[in-house]
């Protein structure tokens, strides 16, 4: 969990506050990944600070104050400095793998800033920084059938308004962020819908019948009286923006109702969810399922080919004769 605010900004040494504007103007970060780096690189300085006997013993790691690091501290680090902090990372603090991948690409681009855009470093002393090795997992999703379970079983109150929700996540892909930041103006007359994504990146998605179908019926219950955000095209019952901890909260209730729990399903999932149905049965270009999902990297979404992929191996090995072993004699 990220603790670190932008009302902190104030308590962060100047060169790293320069860093996380870059981050913000240049290469158009969004704030929560800002966040995450600069959470990530203030661990790792209070660890340079503690590691070097820059600060007093009885200091607690988490208030030990950085404000002061400056360019000739950022000088002394070496690659092995890193490997340790990471090394504190697994044995004291318990970060899984992933975080600690994540706090090695943090300090790697801190110190590539350094070096290759201000100039500051001679030579960039992580450059040769290895990241932990992530396992790759396939993505976890729903079936068709179980896809229809779920919007199946939708009821009570605010019906409408969740089976839209639902929908818009199993036939859009959107991340949890895009859904809860859509406005009414967003949803055109063209039944297209302007989505805005990581870095405030736009991108047009075309709705399909269930889709248009489930945002009229939406439309013509949803809260007009009161509403205090009425731009926001999904309302809380409090008539405020619905929130991501809510939509959460809808998504899980009906997993649960649908008897899909214990299975890993989440909000993610139903954005996996329609990937992998697109591919699956669309016939669609993986080209095109990167452009819909709003993915940067090819990669990312190439791990859904992967998916049909296991399926194919898996179906082998289900064969019943799939063990038999040939007699050598």
């Amino acid at each position: 969990m990220i603790v670190l605010k932008r009302s902190d900004f104030v308590t962060l040494p100047p060169l790293l506050v320069d860093y996380l504007r870059y981050l913000e103007v240049v290469k158009n970060k969004s704030d929560l990944t800002v966040l995450e780096y600069a959470s990530d690189i203030r661990i790792f300085l209070r660890y340079i600070l503690k590691s070097k006997g820059l600060v007093s013993n009885d200091t607690l790691f988490d208030e030990i104050n950085i404000s002061g690091v400056d360019l000739n501290l950022l000088k002394s680090i070496n690659i092995m400095d890193a490997y340790a902090f990471l090394s504190y990372c697994r044995s004291e603090r318990k970060n899984d793998v992933a975080i600690r991948a994540r706090r090695t690409i943090a300090i790697k681009r801190f110190f590539r800033y350094l070096t290759v855009n201000m100039k500051l470093l001679d030579e960039n002393p992580l450059q040769e920084l290895d990241s932990p090795k992530l396992k790759k997992a396939l993505p976890k999703y729903l079936t068709l059938e179980q896809s229809l379970d779920l919007l199946a079983c939708v009821d009570g109150k605010f019906k409408e308004r969740d089976y839209c929700i639902l929908t818009l996540f199993l036939n859009c892909g959107l991340r949890l962020a895009e859904l809860v930041g859509l406005n009414c103006s967003d949803i055109r007359s063209d039944n297209t819908i302007k989505v805005t994504g990581k870095g405030n990146k736009e991108r047009t998605l075309y709705l399909n019948n269930a889709c248009v179908s489930a945002i009229e019926r939406y439309l013509e219950v949803r809260p007009v009286e009161g509403v205090k955000d009425r731009n926001a095209l999904f309302i809380s019952r409090n008539k405020c923006r619905i929130s991501p901890r809510t939509v959460e909260n809808i998504v899980n209730h009906f997993i649960i109702k649908a008897g899909l729990d214990g299975q890993g399903f989440s909000v993610h999932k139903l954005r996996h969810t329609a990937a992998t149905l697109m591919y699956q049965y669309g016939n669609v270009d993986i080209l095109l399922i990167k452009e819909i999902l709003g993915h940067e990297n090819l990669s990312t979404t190439e791990i859904y080919t992967h998916v049909v992929d296991e399926q194919l191996r898996k179906a082998v090995e289900s064969n019943p004769l799939g063990n038999l072993k040939t007699d050598k004699n």
